[in-house]
């Protein structure tokens, strides 16, 4: 009996920690993979043009979007309805775009994207006139979901990239 106890007392102590490091393991996994998923069916269905009214499946009701435009960083507050108008106007400002990911890499509950968004320059961005040019949008931004949805965000655009573009002789 004495023996059994004192296996039990050495072995019993390291299954449980094996145990807690698997489940956390596992834990981790799955939130990686939930936030993965989120981002990506996020960036693939709304982002992308194709149905920006299905924004509310995957942000919160109010979602932190720090974003650097021009070297200057803002925080703004979203709201689902804004980032559907957000994506609208984008389609008034390109057309129609193609939007592919070039990057996607997800660890715990952060998602870092890079993509690439191409389109025509319909509107005026800066004041200029539209030119009908082809553009290319390069954009990084890193996802933090909480609770199955995307409750901030910080984007960095190559917003000189579209200058140029635009400003270039043909």
């Amino acid at each position: 009996m004495v023996i059994f106890k004192t296996i039990r007392s050495l072995v019993l102590p390291a299954w449980v920690a094996c145990f807690s490091v698997a489940t956390e393991a596992k834990a981790s996994t799955h939130v990686t993979a939930s936030a993965e998923k989120i981002v990506r069916a996020f960036l693939e269905e709304v982002r992308s043009g194709r149905h920006p009214e299905a924004t509310s499946r995957y942000l919160a009701s109010s979602v932190k979007a720090h974003q650097i435009q021009s070297e200057n960083e803002e925080t703004v507050i979203r709201t689902p309805s804004d980032y559907t108008n957000h994506v609208r106007d984008f389609i008034s400002l390109f057309g129609h775009y193609s939007f592919r990911i070039d990057v996607l890499i997800a660890q715990k509950n952060l998602v870092f994207v890079r993509w690439r968004q191409f389109g025509h320059h319909l509107k005026s961005l800066n004041g200029e006139q539209p030119t009908g040019k082809e553009l290319l949008e390069l954009t990084s931004a890193v996802y933090r979901v909480q609770d199955n949805k995307i409750v901030e965000y910080w984007l960095q655009t190559d917003r000189k990239g579209m200058e140029a573009q635009i400003s270039a002789k043909n």
